[in-house]
């Protein structure tokens, strides 16, 4: 059922093959989140834009640092596949939902409880305040089965199956946008129905992955009577997913300080950078997909014991993620009108959505070397450094942006901190992967029980 072999023969179709679901997989997510954005956009106005696209930094904040959990389920299972060790997988999956389970239900309650607190602090346009808190607090609902649908994926991806959870998100998109037309434009429901629809949408996709697993007949098979969490395999988990979430949390909460500069330009830069937002997320999830090539081929590399083809995927991953990211990036921005054009017909929205395009989004393929670097170095088990990387190079640099930002700055100086950020971060990811490189070779010669044992959980983390 679409498995890849990642440990032998060619890399480059492999990795391709992997990839394009998972590209598929966040082009249509998004393509469903925009049409979300768009129709609220269209039928219930700017100030209802501007509330869902104020949630966007939030809901990531939130959410991210048990998303990134999953990425530690996906390197320790792959890890134990290129092993060969099937009592490793079995305990390893059994742990991952487990982790799933107690995510979601830490995830519902705090999102419930912080909705209105933290977009007050965020500086939400009055104006969109209540529409905003009204998404999130129902979005909350949904995030349980987010959760599901990623640990799952995570799963799924170990073995090389990215096109199953493709599939899933086929079917719980077109769900999502059948309510949305009748939620917002049948009913008049405006946020509400938009996140409702996203809400059952997120029920339906995490039901079909779940069904997938309990049905599945390799090592990955979720069996429910014998799904005993184990300390050990959570603690690996851990090992390699904490560090990943908490990257993605600060960077979250760089982004969050950032949208509470844009929103002090008023509703309609921020509803401009909502727009824009759309298609920045776009190219992300090409640049995420081929990273997450990376991760579960190099784990499964690893665990095998070939050094030398885990820095073939290194390289491959690289000139996937940049010759496919320029293309998108220039060719966005360079037709920026007619790609804000969905989503408003005001004049000073659209301003404001160019800027963004032709300031963040042009250069996003910088951001390409840290994150395939950072993923090849997760694989091999060292998931602190690239994560220690990111939190300085593209969160810290962002909050001493925003810290000295003149009160005269204009909306594009703002905004010139992404590519500034980016850079920085690669040429310190680049020196790190230099150094561990040194690490990571004996390591993977000598690989056995005793390294097994030590995987995910004896990062040196200087």
């Amino acid at each position: 059922m679409g498995t890849i072999n990642m440990t032998r023969g060619s890399l480059a179709r492999p990795m391709l093959m992997f990839a394009l679901p998972l590209i598929a997989s966040g082009v249509l997510q998004q393509s469903f989140n925009s049409v979300d954005v768009a129709i609220v956009g269209r039928f219930a106005g700017s100030d209802a834009l501007a509330a869902v696209g104020s949630n966007g930094p939030v809901i990531g904040l939130l959410i991210n640092m048990f998303v990134g959990l999953s990425v530690g389920a996906n390197v320790v299972i792959a890890n134990y596949i290129g092993q060969r060790n099937s009592a490793g997988v079995r305990a390893a999956v059994a742990s991952a939902a487990w982790l799933a389970l107690l995510s979601g239900l830490i995830m519902l309650t705090v999102t419930l409880s912080v909705a209105r607190p933290i977009l007050e602090a965020l500086g939400t346009p009055d104006s969109a305040l209540d529409q905003a808190v009204d998404y999130l607090r129902i979005f909350a609902l949904g995030m349980p089965f987010m959760i599901i649908f990623n640990f799952a994926s995570a799963i799924l991806r170990s073995v090389g199956d990215t096109r199953r959870p493709f599939y899933s998100l086929v079917a719980s998109g077109m769900v999502n946008l059948v309510l949305n037309l009748i939620f917002v434009i049948r009913f008049g429901m405006g946020v509400k129905g938009v996140a409702w629809a996203t809400v059952i949408s997120g029920i339906v996709n995490a039901a079909i992955v779940t069904i997938i697993l309990l049905r599945e007949k390799s090592d990955i098979r979720l069996n429910l009577k014998a799904m005993r969490p184990s300390r050990s395999q959570i603690g690996k988990i851990c090992g390699v997913g904490l560090p990943a979430g908490l990257q993605s949390t600060v960077f979250s909460i760089s982004n969050i300080f950032i949208l509470s500069a844009i929103n002090s330009f008023g509703a309609k830069a921020a509803a401009g950078s909502a727009a824009a937002i759309n298609y920045e997320m776009y190219c992300y999830f090409v640049i995420a997909a081929f990273a997450q090539t990376a991760v579960a081929f190099t784990s499964q590399n690893y665990g095998a014991g070939d050094l030398e083809r885990c820095r073939r995927i290194h390289t491959l991953s690289l000139i996937y993620s940049v010759a496919t990211s320029v293309v998108l990036n220039v060719l966005i921005a360079w037709q920026h009108g007619a790609f804000l054009w969905p989503f408003t017909d005001d004049p000073e929205v659209a301003y404001y959505g160019t800027i963004r395009l032709t300031t963040a989004l042009l250069f996003q393929f910088v951001a390409c070397y840290y994150e395939m670097t950072g993923s090849v170095m997760r694989g091999t088990g060292y998931s602190m450094t690239p994560a220690l990387i990111t939190i300085f190079g593209t969160c810290v640099l962002r909050l001493i942006w925003i810290g000295f930002f003149p009160a005269d700055g204009t909306f594009g100086q703002l905004l010139a901190v992404y590519p500034v950020s980016w850079l920085l971060t690669d040429a310190i990811m680049y020196l790190a992967y230099k150094r561990i490189q040194k690490r990571v070779a004996p390591a993977v010669e000598t690989l056995g029980e005793k390294e097994n044992e030590k995987f995910c959980g004896a990062e040196n983390y200087a």
